[in-house]
């Protein structure tokens, strides 16, 4: 190394740097905006950019070992009687890097939120971090005063990358994907806590243990509150009857004790997943708060207007009347929405079944009118 990087290239090297950083950081504002652009295209073209996921995996895997080899390179660069590497370029690389990484992943969050559950703890903290990456004097005092805190904020932006890419570009569900994220995150926060068995001892060891595994148990129990970020509501109805050829719901009633005894309820709704993914979906339903079913159905990704799947329910509670609370929820413990209905006596107090399908908005304030439960030998659609 000390033939290769003489003193003179390495002055030469840390020159150009600075020199490229003080070129490009006036443009820098340009930057949020693009990434946020590139995320949104990428959402709704989901199954014709893996590469923009690609290219942004392998940035942050740079920029991880960029953070981590900085302070290496520098104590043998002066060791040699070199300068150390510009801190304000390495920094700024980083930068660039959680910004892209914030803003191309942020629409992918923002609307597969259920924003009327805990997942809008999840949303507003991608938010703050995005607001946070584009603060100067913010973002570099983190940099350079709180390592450990700083390489959590990248295990972050790993954890987002990750639950973005992994399903388009290897067709891995959102529970492998989970899992998987989690684990790579936890393995990218080890510096956080390094710091904690510079002083070997043994109740030193179990503290930097008993840490990780919090922050994979805090992970993983959390996961209700993380948006799938590749998989979202394109429309649902409910309705007293469903025409099974041409795949749509009809008729009209409300929701009251004497119907749903008479008729049962159809449940029809359509979900849309990468091209290639194929997923279990599970629909846990509560009256009154307490549980009462889960209804399970496997959907195939590609369809542009949502996999189309339906169930029939004609078993109810003896007395049905109230307040209904449905999850619908991934194989990995991951809301799809978050849907409340109410039975009652009174037609006008009764929730309509209208059997219109209901596009479901960008917004994610309400993933539609979707109620499941289905008896056994319920059909789903093909795509």
């Amino acid at each position: 190394m000390g033939a290769f990087l003489t003193p003179a290239r390495a002055a030469a090297l840390r020159t150009r740097a600075e020199r490229i950083v003080a070129f490009v950081k006036p443009w820098t504002f340009l930057w949020p905006p693009v990434a946020f652009a590139a995320g949104l295209g990428s959402f709704f073209l989901v199954d014709r950019q893996q590469w923009l996921g690609a290219a942004l995996a392998l940035g942050l895997l740079l920029a991880w070992a960029l953070m981590l080899c900085e302070g290496l390179l520098s104590r043998l660069l002066r060791r040699r009687g070199q300068e150390g590497l510009p801190r304000a370029v390495t920094t700024f690389i980083a930068q660039m890097i959680h910004q892209e990484t914030l803003f191309f992943t942020l629409p992918f969050i923002l609307i597969t939120t259920v924003w009327n559950s805990g997942q809008l703890v999840f949303a507003a903290l991608v938010v703050f971090m995005a607001v946070f990456s584009i603060i100067d004097p913010l973002y570099y005092k983190l940099a350079g005063r709180s390592r450990s805190l700083y390489f959590l904020f990248h295990a972050q932006c790993v954890f987002l990358v990750l639950l973005v890419i992994l399903p388009i570009m290897v067709h891995l569900d959102t529970g492998h994907t989970l899992l998987l994220a989690l684990g790579l995150t936890v393995l990218i926060a080890l510096p956080s806590f390094w710091n904690l068995v510079k002083k070997r001892s043994l109740s030193r060891w179990c503290l930097f243990l008993a840490l990780l595994l919090g922050v994979a148990f805090a992970g993983w129990v959390g996961r209700v509150w993380v948006p799938p970020a590749t998989l979202w509501m394109t429309g649902s109805a409910l309705s007293p009857g469903f025409d099974t050829t041409q795949r749509t719901p009809q008729g009209e009633m409300a929701l009251t004790p004497a119907t749903l005894e008479a008729n049962g309820v159809y449940v029809y709704t359509a979900i849309r997943a990468p091209r290639g993914l194929s997923e279990t979906i599970y629909h846990a339903w509560h009256h009154n708060g307490q549980e009462m079913d889960t209804v399970t159905l496997d959907i195939s990704g590609g369809r542009e207007q949502g996999y189309r799947a339906w169930s029939h329910k004609l078993n109810f509670p003896e007395d049905p009347r109230g307040n209904w609370r449905v999850d619908i929820m991934t194989a990995g413990g991951q809301r799809l929405g978050l849907i409340r209905f109410t039975v009652a006596d009174e037609e006008d107090e009764a929730t309509l079944a209208d059997g219109r399908i209901r596009a479901s908005g960008l917004s994610r304030l309400n993933l539609g009118r979707f109620i499941p439960g289905r008896e056994p030998g319920a059909e789903s659609d093909t795509p």
